[in-house]
């Protein structure tokens, strides 16, 4: 045994014999101890949930809002800027890509959104960052962000991209502008549409 193993036991050791020696001292009775330990096993138990899934929770916590016609989205605390879009009245957590051409979204999203996979026979291989992925094209009837309402965008739908759902540079180039100030990012619908 490892000379951290065995000190790492100690302080385990020592962290239960503080708590123990204080309950046998106090001789409390054994229904209220056993309810408190089981209330805080669940809450150490949901809050290591919490921290071991936080890159899926991060999702359901976006900061948008809309002031007058743009659509404000904070920076996520993983440098990233995700928005809670809807592809044709289903909506999804989304990241925000200014390198990717064009919008992903996962199977899922897509069979939710109804889309059409069968719209293109043969896939199309596209060049990810991840290498060459196999994709088909379809189109979504509407895709909304916030104040952003934006029609018959194409997408591209893979197995390989897992439950990512990407907005890409095909929706951001049809703003009238975007902008990142302060840590957010700023969409500006596009007036002469």
């Amino acid at each position: 045994m490892s000379d951290d193993r065995v000190a790492n036991l100690l302080l385990y050791g020592i962290m239960l014999i503080l708590p123990l020696s204080a309950l046998i001292v106090r001789r409390p009775k054994a229904g209220p101890v056993l309810k408190m330990a089981a209330a805080w096993v669940g809450i150490f138990a949901i809050g290591l949930i919490l921290v071991s899934q936080r890159h899926h929770v991060t999702g359901l916590f976006t900061d948008q809002r809309v002031e007058g016609s743009q659509t404000r989205i904070r920076m996520g605390e993983d440098g990233h800027f995700h928005a809670d879009v809807t592809v044709n009245g289903v909506t999804r957590s989304m990241l925000i890509d200014s390198g990717a051409t064009t919008t992903a979204l996962s199977v899922n999203t897509a069979r939710a959104a109804g889309l059409d996979l069968e719209e293109s026979p043969f896939p199309r291989m596209l060049q990810t960052a991840n290498g060459p992925v196999a994709a088909r094209t379809a189109t979504a009837s509407s895709v909304t962000v916030g104040s952003i309402d934006t029609r018959d965008l194409t997408v591209v739908v893979s197995p390989a991209f897992g439950d990512q759902d990407v907005l890409g540079m095909n929706f951001l180039s049809r703003l009238g502008s975007w902008s990142v100030e302060k840590g957010e990012l700023v969409l500006t619908p596009d007036t002469a549409s």
